[in-house]
């Protein structure tokens, strides 16, 4: 198994952002929280996923935003190394939130997967499944890919 270590970076940086947010902190109330004495830029830089976080610093982290780090590793674990081999992984926040309108179709089906009960905000698609959606949305499948894509760097 190979790792992009680029990507788990950033995707770390994300959940702990997501994280952050998740309590309607600012980054300068996270500070606060801290046992150590950690910049409001190096806190920027973990959660862009420019900088390394050190295991220490990462569990400092999340014991003062009270979440297991197992928990968050897990989470990023899932969103870097999928579980299904062979489907894409679509967050369906991003999709709803986008405007394009060539994606109207996808963004109809992703709000009506968000609106089921229990449903994941990310699922993992075969490509059959991208297949049919970009006949939906007038597109070409590598032209949706693409499209798909950039969600994951906003």
């Amino acid at each position: 198994m190979h790792m992009d270590s680029e990507l788990y970076q950033r995707v770390l940086g994300e959940e702990l952002r997501n994280l952050r947010r998740k309590r309607g902190w600012t980054r300068k109330e996270l500070n606060r929280h801290l046992q150590s004495d950690i910049s409001l830029q190096t806190l920027a830089t973990y959660e862009l996923g420019t900088r390394q976080c050190s295991v220490v610093r990462l569990v400092e982290l999340c014991v003062a935003m009270d979440e297991p780090p197992a928990d968050l590793l897990a989470r990023v674990h899932r969103r870097v190394f999928t579980d299904e081999p062979g489907k894409v992984r679509l967050d369906l926040a991003k999709i709803v939130a986008d405007t394009q309108p060539e994606l109207e179709s996808l963004r109809r089906w992703a709000e009506d997967r968000l609106r089921q009960p229990g449903s994941a905000p990310e699922v993992g698609l075969e490509q059959p499944a991208l297949d049919w959606m970009a006949e939906l949305c007038g597109l070409s499948p590598g032209e949706l890919m693409a499209r798909l894509k950039a969600f994951e760097n906003a």
